[in-house]
C-alpha cells in the first residue's frame, strides 16, 4: 500500500506488476534479490484474484482519483513540506492555475502507527493563511478543517498508510447560512 501510494502520487505516469504486485507476492528467488520466487518469468501461473490480501479496490481508488485530479498528471508542481517525523513524508502537486491541489502524506513505516506534526507551504499552494481550509481525503472521504501551516496527522499502515488530500480553499461553515425559525 505505501509503494502504491508513492509510486501514484509522486509521478505523472506509474505502472505495477499485476497479479503479483496487487496480491502482495514479494518472496525473493534468494535473499537481497528483487527477482520473485515463482515468478511468471520462467512459468504460467494462476492467481487467486479474490484473495482477502488484494490490494484491487485500493489500486481501483487511487487510479479514480489519479484520473480526477491534473495536478497528479503532472510532475512539474511536485514540492516536499516538512513534518516532524522522520518515518511521515509530506508532499505536494497543483494544477497551474492552483484549481486542483494534492497534499500526500504517507507513513513510510510498515509496521507502526506513526505521527506527527506537518507543516505546509501555504503560499506555495494558495492558501490564505488567515483562513481555514478543508483537507478532503479522497482514499476514504473523510475531511478535516485545518488552519494554518502546521497540522497533525496520524496514519496506521494497518488501516491506510496514506492520505490523498484534495485541498478546498472556501468551505462553508454554520455562519455561512440565516437560520430561520
Amino acid at each position: 500500500m505505501i509503494r502504491l501510494a508513492l509510486a501514484a502520487t509522486l509521478g505523472a505516469s506509474y505502472g505495477i506488476y499485476g497479479p503479483a504486485f496487487e496480491l502482495c507476492e514479494n518472496r525473493p528467488i534468494k535473499p537481497g534479490s528483487e527477482e520473485y520466487l515463482d515468478s511468471e518469468k520462467y512459468q504460467l501461473r494462476q492467481w487467486d484474484l479474490s484473495s482477502p490480501h488484494s490490494l484491487k479496490s485500493m489500486i481501483a481508488r487511487v487510479n479514480q482519483i489519479r484520473k480526477s485530479n491534473p495536478a497528479l498528471q503532472s510532475d512539474w508542481s511536485l514540492r516536499f513540506h516538512a513534518s516532524d517525523n522522520e518515518k511521515v513524508i509530506v508532499y505536494s502537486k497543483a494544477s497551474e492555475d492552483l484549481s486542483n491541489v494534492i497534499v500526500t502524506v504517507v507513513n513510510l513505516d510498515p509496521y507502526f502507527t506513526q505521527s506527527g506534526w506537518v507543516d505546509l507551504s501555504l503560499d506555495a499552494l494558495g492558501i490564505d493563511p488567515t483562513q481555514p481550509y478543508q483537507m478532503h481525503d479522497l482514499m476514504d472521504d473523510a475531511r478535516y478543517m485545518w488552519r494554518g501551516p502546521h497540522n497533525f496527522v496520524r496514519l496506521d499502515p494497518k488501516i491506510m498508510p496514506a492520505h490523498i488530500f484534495q485541498v478546498r480553499r472556501r468551505v462553508s461553515s454554520q455562519h455561512d447560512f440565516d437560520s430561520f425559525l
